[in-house]
């Protein structure tokens, strides 16, 4: 059993785990390949990789989801460092870069969150991890159901609860005032990535109502449907646009059992 189900003991032990997301270098035939970039904090470089198909080729088309034909999203193991990019992709190679620079030093979980071409293809989160080479020092997680940035205000309400699709509601202020010109990014009113403390086990996310339309604006609250696999502490990143530019705001809750309790004081040291 890996580090993660041992933090849960014997309940662990008793209820098979639910299939996970984005803990893993390969999955229904695809691989990550190595990620060549910067291996120092402050380097500037790129970040480049391939998406290998079964034979071992890259791949070269891709189904658009979420406006993209593939998500970049980067993290620090503590859940620092947060980074969601669309990199570019060479046809000719099946090679996908971007610029980068890592700002702190640390273990960085790399995600490709793509969906291969085919009318029925489902999408596919492929990760691998990356060290950054420096001196830092681990942040340690609180419960956070709000956060300010950029000036604005957002909070985070409702209950993620382990194993069942959960409603979250997630409010932009800015003085004390309701956000009401949200713009579209990346075909909804925001773009929520959520992991599972520990592994970084990548959850199921989406928005909930229709695709706005260029010129559309909505707001303070943005509504999310979450699948929790387990009750332990989540984190995560919303990505939200007004007057054309992108901030990101960064919250950690913790997700409930069935029966409506909260993870144990165990957890942390489970991890």
């Amino acid at each position: 059993m890996n580090a993660h189900g041992e933090g849960h003991g014997d309940a662990a032990q008793e209820t098979a785990e639910p299939a996970l997301n984005g803990v893993s270098a390969s999955a229904d035939g695809f691989v990550l390949s190595p990620v060549q970039a910067p291996t120092a904090a402050g380097e500037d470089g790129d970040l480049s990789f391939q998406i290998l198909d079964e034979s071992g080729e890259p791949v070269t088309e891709y189904t658009t989801a979420h406006e993209k034909d593939l998500h970049l999203i980067a993290v620090r193991t503590d859940g620092a460092g947060f980074q969601h990019v669309h990199p570019e992709l060479d046809t000719s190679t099946g090679t996908w870069s971007v610029p980068w620079t890592w700002y702190e030093a640390g273990t960085y979980r790399v995600y490709a969150d793509f969906t291969p071409a085919g009318e029925e293809a489902e999408g596919i989160t492929l990760t691998r991890a990356i060290e950054v080479a420096g001196d830092f020092t681990p942040v340690e997680t609180e419960a956070q159901p709000t956060d300010e940035v950029d000036g604005y205000t957002v909070s985070l309400n409702g209950d993620l609860t382990a194993g069942t699709s959960s409603e979250l509601t997630i409010s932009v202020e800015r003085d004390g005032q309701p956000v009401t010109t949200l713009e579209p990014y990346l075909g909804a009113f925001g773009h929520l990535v959520a992991l599972r403390e520990g592994d970084l086990a990548y959850l199921h996310v989406h928005a909930e109502g229709d695709q706005p339309q260029a010129g559309d604006t909505a707001g303070p609250d943005i509504g999310f449907a979450a699948e929790a696999p387990t009750a332990d502490r989540y984190l995560l990143y919303l990505d939200f646009q007004v007057d054309g530019q992108v901030h990101t705001a960064e919250f950690v809750i913790d997700a409930e059992h069935g029966d409506g309790t909260k993870t144990d004081d165990s957890h942390s040291d489970g991890h």
